[in-house]
């Protein structure tokens, strides 16, 4: 298994940095946050893990996960290699479970086979080789120790005209994520106004009307607020490097990582997937 230190982008990190800068969560409601973390983690097999368990969120951002994590095990190491660390900080403050590292994965100090679990959500597509990365990861956990992933997905499950509106938000990212950060959060926040914010309260609308809405874009955004609706805009739009990944191709990654009994969430957000060490 070959590892590769230099595995990141700068101006990705960058950009990650400022976003959660901006958006730090402090305003997302426990309840709107408690419902991400339980679609999240819905696979996650607490039960296994011991009882003084130490595990790792790679790509811990403002700390969104870590805050729902920490009171369930003994000890958790937060890593980032963006300012977002000194964010996480500070929404974990009343936490004395937590070591914070500010560095890639692989710099991060923490042994081989060391760990009891581990995790990274909408974190591993945005590095050059998303496969390392979850190389990097495994080789941190003990044989037996569960790793939680959230890869974007490939739109393999959607229609052609779905997969032909996302090649032109892609095109429409490409262009965006060169902005000066300032601009750049003005004309995602535009998209969160006219593209989100419509898609998500027409889906929830029709669903209380009885339709299905599972096919309708933006729809998984119908119950969000709209703070989420802009962070994820600055997100999905401001991002300098992105992968997607199907389902089958995560999993022949997972397989060559090193990990077994491979799992997926069957629903939104695609792809969570679970894997144990071999």
């Amino acid at each position: 298994m070959e590892f590769s230190e230099n595995n990141f982008d700068i101006k990705t990190i960058k950009s990650f940095g400022e976003e959660w800068t901006k958006f730090n969560q402090t305003k997302m409601s426990l309840l709107e946050s408690q419902k991400a973390f339980d679609e999240y983690f819905s696979i996650f097999p607490w039960h296994i893990l011991p009882n003084e368990s130490v595990g790792f969120d790679m790509g811990c951002g403002s700390g969104r996960w870590a805050k729902f994590v920490a009171p369930k095990v003994h000890q958790l190491h937060c890593i980032d290699p963006s300012i977002a660390i000194d964010i996480a900080k500070e929404n974990l403050i009343n936490f004395n479970n937590i070591i914070f590292h500010q560095s890639t994965l692989e710099n991060s100090g923490i042994p081989q086979d060391s760990m009891d679990f581990g995790y990274s959500l909408g974190v591993l597509h945005h590095i050059p080789s998303t496969l390392s990365g979850i190389q990097s990861c495994t080789k941190l956990l003990k044989k037996g120790a569960p790793l939680l992933l959230y890869l974007y997905y490939a739109f393999e499950n959607r229609p052609i005209w779905f997969r032909t509106l996302w090649k032109l938000s892609d095109f429409a990212r490409r262009v965006i994520h060169h902005l000066p950060f300032r601009l750049k959060q003005v004309v995602t926040d535009i998209i969160a106004i006219f593209i989100y914010f419509p898609f998500a309260r027409i889906s929830k609308f029709l669903e209380k009307l009885g339709f299905d809405v599972s096919k309708i874009p933006l729809s998984y955004y119908r119950n969000h607020t709209f703070y989420t609706l802009r962070t994820d805009s600055l997100d999905r739009f401001g991002t300098p490097l992105e992968n997607r990944f199907t389902r089958v191709q995560i999993k022949d990654m997972m397989e060559k990582s090193g990990l077994t009994n491979i799992r997926f969430f069957e629903y939104q957000p695609y792809w969570c997937a679970l894997g144990i060490k071999s």
